[in-house]
């Protein structure tokens, strides 16, 4: 009779561990944290830039024809962003010391060069987010300081302003870090060189530069 008691209690507690387990709450699945780019960020970048320059007389319309210019840039960046869906919007600004250079002795009495001197931005940004991964595309004006010389004879300085478009992609390595590769066409618009600037007749000096560049940012 006891062998028979032990039996039964041993096939009740066998049989009743199926419905205590059961009885448990279901164990909620893990959840994946949503990345997000909302926010306030500082950044630094460099990069470089090449383009074309030239110098045209007023009076008589001679001119260097356009003449090549390149160098190297480096500067800071601040923006904002607003996630919204899929969608990044955002507001961009930059300032670079520059060295973008060239020059040409084409009807110019002695050598006509002009050099960028330094490269500011202010821009909107639309871009569309894969996660970490943001391709954007860019706009706004540009701001930059242009030294003109015309060798022996004079020199300008002055700030052009102008506009810039571009786009790149920005990929956040950490949650609150990102690198990006960016390219942006910048046109400065005509500087005015004087008859004191130039000995003579003034010119009209133009610059354009196509801006190659990539930067690190944080975002608070």
């Amino acid at each position: 009779m006891k062998r028979l008691l032990l039996g039964l209690g041993c096939l009740a507690v066998v049989a009743a561990g199926p419905v205590r387990a059961a009885d448990l709450p279901a164990k909620a699945p893990a959840t994946v944290p949503y990345f997000t780019w909302q926010g306030f960020y500082v950044g630094i970048n460099g990069g470089y830039g090449f383009g074309q320059s030239s110098w045209a007389d007023n009076v008589t319309l001679l001119s260097t024809g356009n003449f090549d210019v390149s160098g190297g840039m480096v500067g800071g960046t601040v923006g904002y962003n607003q996630h919204l869906g899929g969608w990044v919007l955002g507001l961009e600004g930059d300032i670079d010391w520059s060295d973008i250079k060239g020059s040409s002795a084409v009807n110019c009495a002695g050598n006509c060069q002009t050099t960028n001197e330094w490269l500011a931005t202010a821009r909107a940004r639309i871009g569309y987010a894969f996660d970490r991964f943001l391709p954007y595309v860019t706009g706004g004006a540009a701001f930059g300081g242009i030294k003109g010389k015309i060798a022996g004879v004079g020199s300008l300085s002055d700030t052009g302003v102008g506009w810039t478009g571009g786009g790149g992609i920005e990929y956040a390595f950490a949650n609150r870090w990102s690198a990006k590769v960016e390219y942006l066409y910048v046109d400065l618009g005509k500087i005015n060189c004087s008859a004191t600037c130039s000995g003579g007749n003034p010119f009209d000096v133009t610059f354009t530069s196509n801006v190659v560049r990539g930067g690190v940012n944080f975002r608070f």
